[in-house]
């Protein structure tokens, strides 16, 4: 295939990748990936068995899938880049070869995160951007910028500030935010909306405090209009999982939207996980209860 047309078709496919993503909620299930079709012919986005998607009219490998086993992606090193592990065999042919052949070309892939079976988060367009024959792997960046640094495996202190920055915004926010959806059937908690789009992960304890770890845990399913309440103390919830609505906010009188989506939310029990692990902490619950009871109108 000519570089050109194939550089057309991998925007194409990126760009329907993050569009689906955005209306189920961040993620893509594996049958649609797998189900795939553009210009009439099927092209599936992913492999059916293997982590390497390499078509076979492709010059350069289209996507790669790294298994997430904890909050944070264990392949990603302290630097924020990936470090790829070179496929079995021969380094030179093969899925290597047009892994490498994407480094020589900066032709952008696909990195899929596979959170839980089945599903999995989208990062694109990420690059390779060295090749350490060494270490046997590729290191793949999440910024078309890390393709003009002279030596990637050895990156200055501001340069990996900024890997690691980009890290946190394009891999560990997307990935719990995919991992909160799917513990809570995508529905807001509060209000039971189902729209994908519409949908957050919401913080307990904030990602700047040590406790707010990247867990399920740490995390509540919501709507929009639920989270920025939630977020300006507007909305609280008890450590047993009732929805609590700030006084003030319970006497003002306004449209349907305060009546219906806040005000008649007060006294509900929210909606949680089916697998009690993945259900919200308690004592983070309670922790993050005392600052909705410190709003000024309490």
């Amino acid at each position: 295939m000519d570089s050109a047309v194939e550089a057309a078709l991998r925007a194409r496919i990126i760009q329907w990748v993050h569009q689906r993503a955005d209306m189920n909620g961040g993620f893509l299930h594996r049958d649609e990936l797998l189900d795939f079709h553009i210009d009439g012919g099927k092209l599936p986005v992913i492999d059916y068995s293997r982590g390497i998607r390499n078509p076979r009219t492709f010059s350069s490998t289209l996507s790669i899938v790294s298994v997430a086993d904890g909050p944070y992606d264990d392949a990603e090193s302290d630097d924020g880049l990936l470090h790829y592990a070179y496929r079995a065999g021969d380094p030179w042919t093969g899925d290597n070869r047009k892994l490498r052949h994407a480094m020589e070309t900066g032709m952008p892939m696909i990195l899929f995160r596979k959170e839980v079976p089945n599903i999995y988060t989208p990062v694109a367009p990420v690059y390779v951007v060295d090749d350490e024959p060494e270490n046997r792997q590729f290191l793949i960046a999440l910024d078309e910028a890390f393709k003009f640094i002279p030596d990637p495996g050895h990156l200055t202190a501001p340069q990996r500030a900024y890997a690691l920055r980009l890290a946190k915004q394009r891999l560990h926010q997307p990935a719990f935010r995919t991992r909160v959806l799917v513990a809570y059937e995508t529905q807001c908690a509060v209000c039971n909306l189902k729209h994908g789009a519409l949908l957050d992960a919401a913080h307990i304890i904030p990602d700047s405090d040590e406790r707010g770890l990247p867990t399920v845990s740490n995390g509540l399913a919501l709507c929009k209009i639920h989270h920025a309440a939630y977020d300006h103390n507007m909305l609280g919830v008890t450590p047993d999982y009732e929805v609590r609505i700030a006084v003030d906010l319970l006497e003002e009188i306004d449209g349907p939207m305060l009546k219906h989506g806040l005000q008649e939310m007060h006294g509900r029990q929210i909606t949680v996980p089916r697998r009690r692990g993945e259900r919200p902490d308690p004592e983070l619950l309670a922790s993050r209860f005392e600052r909705f009871g410190q709003h000024p109108s309490i």
